[in-house]
């Protein structure tokens, strides 16, 4: 028996509904993606592995969408519908605002009554998604792709600033444009093959950091005003409240400037004009 056919042994013995909680545990463990207040958000959680790793590591709310029914968990909203309609999104909103403190399957994505509450954004998008397989390789990657750009999409929508995103994807041709996409919009990406993937597997994981909510992009070239300048000598420029800092701006300058770096809270441009 090899060492990844022991997750399935071990599932069984530890009460994991999927040898795929183990995929979860060791993303938590080499990203740290859940804190112990986060809200989590799975997509294509069924039959819910990852719903329970992610309930004994926070203790914030926990929503799985699936089209497939999830046997209750306790502690968990679910929720039956696709995550790509927008009915599901705000079934997802009224979850995370509490709800009646009640778990299990709530249909699809039903209107029923306001939970109350304010609303919170999500701070952890987990995706396991794999589309059903065909065994031509190049039509499952594409799918595996389609599937990890949807769940990226709904991250965009729900997920709050400084959040992680964790997605499944077929390694293969289209995965560097897709890896390029998400790091657009995250501080960093990882690429991680945990040790629980089956050997024969050539699943990935693109591992988002930090979401960006900065109202500028890394090689965008943009005019600023210099508008003080720092402690460490570089200028400083505000974007919509965002801060940019020019080495060698003046304040009081006017500077064309492309931006080299964005992190959560500010970033770094060159001087061009």
């Amino acid at each position: 028996m090899t060492g990844k056919d022991e997750y399935y042994n071990r599932a069984k013995q530890e009460g994991y509904r999927a040898r795929s909680a183990y995929k979860l545990i060791q993303l938590d463990e080499a990203a740290g993606l859940i804190g112990p207040d986060d809200a989590v958000l799975d997509l294509g959680a069924a039959p819910g592995g990852w719903l329970q790793v992610a309930r004994e590591r926070t203790d914030g709310p926990v929503v799985g969408v699936d089209r497939q029914r999830i046997d209750p968990i306790d502690g968990v909203e679910t929720i039956r519908g696709d995550v790509t309609e927008e009915g599901t999104k705000t079934a997802i909103r009224e979850r995370l605002r509490g709800g009646d403190g009640e778990s299990g399957d709530r249909g699809d994505h039903d209107e029923s009554g306001d939970a109350p509450g304010a609303d919170r954004p999500v701070d952890v998008v987990l995706s396991d998604m794999a589309p059903n397989m065909t065994g031509e390789y190049s039509v499952d990657h594409a799918r595996s792709v389609h599937l990890a750009r949807q769940a990226f999409e709904v991250a965009l929508d729900l997920l709050a600033p400084g959040g992680d995103l964790a997605v499944k994807v077929f390694d293969g041709r289209d995965l560097d444009d897709l890896r390029e996409e998400i790091e657009r919009e995250f501080e960093y990406v990882r690429t991680i093959s945990p040790d629980a993937s089956r050997d024969a597997s050539s699943e990935v994981y693109l591992v988002g950091k930090s979401r960006l909510t900065a109202p500028v992009r890394e090689g965008e070239e943009i005019e600023v005003e210099i508008e003080d300048v720092g402690s460490e000598g570089d200028g400083v420029a505000k974007v919509e409240g965002f801060t940019l800092f020019v080495p060698g701006g003046e304040e009081g300058e006017r500077l064309v400037v492309e931006v080299e770096e964005v992190k959560e809270r500010f970033g770094f441009a060159r001087r061009i004009t």
